[in-house]
């Protein structure tokens, strides 16, 4: 559902990715992992549309329904408009740190993806609410990010990045802020929602845990997968 194609991203004169090819399936947990410097968060973030490539080219299947079928659809062609509501409805983004806005509940967190859509707004309320009780923080939903613990704002994180229902998420070590606990807990709720949703992930981790529970681990070393 996911290829990418000869990648190549430069910074200057340094080149980070030296023609990275990469196949991702549906309902896959990938996990990518390396040294610091060999190019991994610099490809999630091209794979998932935040970035554009030098040269190469990104393709997702086409989009039909929920799922991503029919005609590819070469992304990095898209116009930025274009790009930008494939990117909300499409894809979905867990980072290390949750980036939840303070102003605002754990509910209205989730929810800010699905009203940027266009979505109806009770709609969207009462779909965060399915994902959070399903994420085990129905009592939370009220919360402000500052009393919710780290593992639990990361599950805030990753039921906002849901709200959209998208084919893929992507994960740039979204345990690396959290304490031994917390981290397998977040990587039980990967496969969970791996089972019951056919969630796909594409996950950059140093977490030798979390990469052996994985359905396949990418190894990358200057700026190429080995």
């Amino acid at each position: 559902m996911l290829s990418a194609r000869g990648i190549v991203k430069s910074f200057g004169n340094l080149t980070v990715l030296k023609g990275v090819d990469l196949e991702v399936r549906t309902g896959e947990i990938v996990s990518i992992v390396g040294s610091s410097g060999a190019g991994k968060s610099t490809l999630l973030h091209i794979l998932g549309t935040l970035d554009l490539p030098d040269r190469g080219e990104i393709r997702f299947g086409g989009v039909d329904g929920k799922q991503f079928s029919g005609s590819p659809v070469q992304v990095d062609q898209l116009r930025p408009k274009a790009l930008a509501h494939f990117r909300n409805e499409r894809i979905g983004f867990v980072f290390q740190f949750h980036h939840l806005l303070p102003e605002f509940s754990a509910l209205e967190n989730v929810c800010i993806p699905g009203w940027l859509a266009g979505k109806k707004k009770k709609a969207v309320e009462q779909r965060a609410l399915e994902l959070l009780d399903i994420l085990g923080l129905a009592d939370r939903a009220d919360n402000k990010p500052h009393t919710l613990s780290g593992g639990e704002a990361q599950r805030v994180a990753v039921a906002r990045a849901l709200i959209n229902q998208p084919s893929v998420v992507f994960a740039d070590e979204p345990t690396g802020n959290l304490d031994s606990t917390h981290a397998r807990e977040l990587h039980n709720l990967f496969l969970q929602l791996r089972d019951r949703f056919q969630q796909t992930f594409v996950i950059v981790t140093h977490n030798e845990e979390l990469a052996r529970m994985s359905d396949r681990t990418v190894h990358m070393k200057d700026g190429l997968v080995l």
